[in-house]
């Protein structure tokens, strides 16, 4: 890698390192191994590229090593010597759990507006919370929204009515959406309804028995 070659770096990338609060130095440490052709830990070549302290490298390189951030693995190279080989893998891994944290976060937050726009009011500090409790504990968002869309079809937008759905849900083994339309879609043919509808049906019925 010659001394004049400039980094290139995607936009997303130094998002996602920022939000690891890194210093400079194992920002730029980083940096170079992401567009090192060799990831060989070279100590003096790192120096000389990123004009940073031995030092400081080591410092960067050891808190990289330690937060999971980058990997190091003994490989042999061309001259049948051991060599250190730096892996970004943690990065990645740590960029997708990130992602998958972010999207939890939009979708419980969607899930309070999309209950406020179906009771057509505002929630109360105590239906917020009931939610919230059952995001935490057991249920998924699908199956919640599923249980919502079962009390409006039958005009029940009550948080009582909900918790009992999902309690009867939960009672017959029925943990996502799918197991609650092929309940429901078996019940309804057994019974050879002329009409069916995956949510026509009244769980306080099964509720109060």
């Amino acid at each position: 890698m010659g001394n004049n070659k400039k980094f290139v770096v995607e936009a997303n990338f130094i998002k996602e390192a920022c939000k690891l609060n890194l210093t400079l130095a194992e920002f730029l440490l980083l940096i170079y191994f992401e567009n090192a052709d060799d990831s060989t830990f070279d100590l003096d070549k790192i120096c000389d590229r990123l004009k940073i302290e031995r030092g400081d490298i080591l410092v960067a390189f050891n808190n990289l090593l330690g937060n999971g951030i980058i990997t190091l693995t003994s490989e042999k190279g061309d001259s049948g010597k051991r060599v250190d080989k730096v892996s970004l893998e943690g990065f990645y891994e740590k960029v997708i759990e990130s992602k998958k944290k972010e999207k939890n976060k939009k979708l419980k937050e969607n899930i309070f507006s999309t209950f406020e726009a179906e009771f057509r009011r505002p929630l109360t500090g105590t239906e917020f919370e009931i939610i919230k409790a059952w995001l935490e504990k057991m249920y998924n968002e699908d199956l919640i929204l599923a249980a919502l869309k079962e009390a409006v079809y039958n005009g029940a937008t009550n948080i009582r009515y909900i918790d009992t759905i999902l309690y009867e849900w939960n009672k017959k083994g029925l943990k996502t959406k799918e197991d609650v339309d092929n309940y429901l879609n078996n019940r309804y043919e057994n019974k050879k309804l002329e009409e069916t509808g995956v949510f026509d049906y009244n769980w306080l019925d099964d509720y109060d028995k």
